[in-house]
């Protein structure tokens, strides 16, 4: 069996393991030390959300068997994407790769808040009343199969190793559970964290109320891109537990943490303030 064919018939095990350790590694962190009190029933959320996530992956099974891990294979089988015209280290197209990805991933991000289409799928996410490892893979079932096609576009064009692609899921899932959980970091280790990743602090400023915070700190995973384009504002004015979370226009619990209004969002007619190009 090659490589290739190993990856292939064991990415899901992969990835799943990977997803449940740091979500049970997460939750048992915001049960000991939580970085603000929740506002709304977990109980109720977390029901809503987790089935919003279950739905999602059902979706996109059904839809892409063999999702990224099969578009990257049959880019490395064809000769597809401009990696393949460079004689690069292994590790060093790995490297690029899963850079490039996550770039991709900042564009695709700014992209949704921008175009008011996109952002009235996008704020499924935003409207979450509450903030915690839920809320990073809290999004509308479109939205998570437009980003599908936005992955599969990006691979045919790079032609990334397989294995980079393996890294980059894992390390997408693993960092938005990690910096939408609810947990306290002090202030001191966050500084010196956000340097590498996006932590908590820095992306929960993403979910505040207020239009300006909610079009800053767009990285999901490298905190660069911020700094580098100018989207970066490292805290909430009024502090991180007193910062309201959410969408000014969506404030009903049964509207925004129930399944059928999740899905039902992006059709209600208020466009809201928050799409970029009406910011001014």
């Amino acid at each position: 069996m090659s490589w290739n064919d190993w990856i292939l018939g064991n990415e899901l095990p992969v990835r799943l393991s990977f997803f449940f350790g740091v979500f049970a590694v997460m939750t048992l962190w915001e049960i000991l030390s939580p970085r603000r009190k929740l506002s709304v029933s977990k109980g109720l959320r977390w029901t809503n959300n987790l089935g919003l996530i279950f739905l999602n992956s059902l979706i996109l099974r059904l839809l892409f068997p063999a999702a990224a891990v099969g578009v990257a294979v049959l880019a490395q089988q064809q000769g597809w994407g401009l990696l393949h015209y460079y004689e690069l280290p292994y590790a060093l197209s790995v490297v690029i790769a899963v850079v490039t990805m996550d770039f991709v991933i900042y564009l695709q991000h700014v992209m949704v808040h921008a175009i008011p289409l996109l952002w009235r799928l996008h704020r499924v996410h935003h409207a979450d009343l509450d903030y915690d490892v839920t809320t990073g893979a809290r999004f509308h079932t479109i939205e998570i199969i437009l980003s599908m096609l936005i992955k599969f576009a990006t691979i045919m064009v790079l032609g990334p190793p397989v294995v980079a692609v393996v890294i980059f899921e894992v390390l997408l899932n693993a960092t938005a559970m990690f910096n939408h959980g609810n947990i306290y970091i002090p202030e001191k280790i966050d500084r010196v964290l956000r340097l590498f990743v996006v932590t908590p602090d820095m992306h929960r400023v993403h979910h505040s109320v207020h239009a300006p915070l909610t079009n800053s700190n767009f990285g999901f995973n490298l905190p660069w891109w911020d700094r580098l384009f100018g989207t970066y504002v490292a805290q909430p004015l009024e502090g991180h537990t007193e910062m309201e979370i959410g969408l000014n226009d969506f404030r009903d619990p049964k509207q925004v943490d129930r399944l059928p209004g999740m899905l039902m969002l992006p059709f209600v007619r208020q466009l809201g303030e928050y799409t970029i190009n009406r910011r001014w």
